[in-house]
């Protein structure tokens, strides 16, 4: 139970961390142009979200071949869901929503994307990796 904790909080630290960067810093301007999103975010219903979406993604991961896999499986198990979320956000949004620039929209969303998964799956892979504390180490 507590790597899946720390796998569901490791998904919520690499996702507020890669998309805040992305979404308030390097690219700002990309996604203020965009004229249906909300000035003020319900971030609750963002973090709501991420605690789903993490603790789907370490419970396929550990019941799945990859886990059997370390470091590499955690990445290409991070990397598939990734690109079932991101396929949504890239493509889909894009072609329903008003985005400034499709080209532009596909490839931060798929840039971003990548990152943010590329982190997730090194950041489940070490959260699902050998003894969590030394008490255990010890046994």
């Amino acid at each position: 139970m507590k790597r899946h904790l720390l796998a569901v909080v490791a998904y919520v630290f690499a996702t507020l961390a890669t998309q805040g960067l992305s979404h308030f810093l390097v690219f700002g301007s990309h996604y203020a142009a965009v004229t249906y999103m909300k000035a003020e975010p319900v971030f609750a219903l963002g973090i709501a979200s991420m605690l789903v979406q993490g603790s789907v993604l370490s419970f396929v991961y550990t019941q799945s071949r990859f886990i059997e896999q370390g470091l590499t499986g955690a990445l290409r198990c991070a990397w598939l869901f990734g690109a079932f979320l991101v396929s949504y956000i890239a493509f889909a949004e894009a072609a329903k929503y008003r985005v400034p620039d499709m080209a532009s929209w596909i490839a931060v969303e798929v840039g971003v994307g990548f990152i943010q998964f590329t982190l997730i799956g090194v950041l489940l892979g070490l959260a699902h990796r050998g003894p969590i504390n030394a008490v255990a180490a010890l046994r």
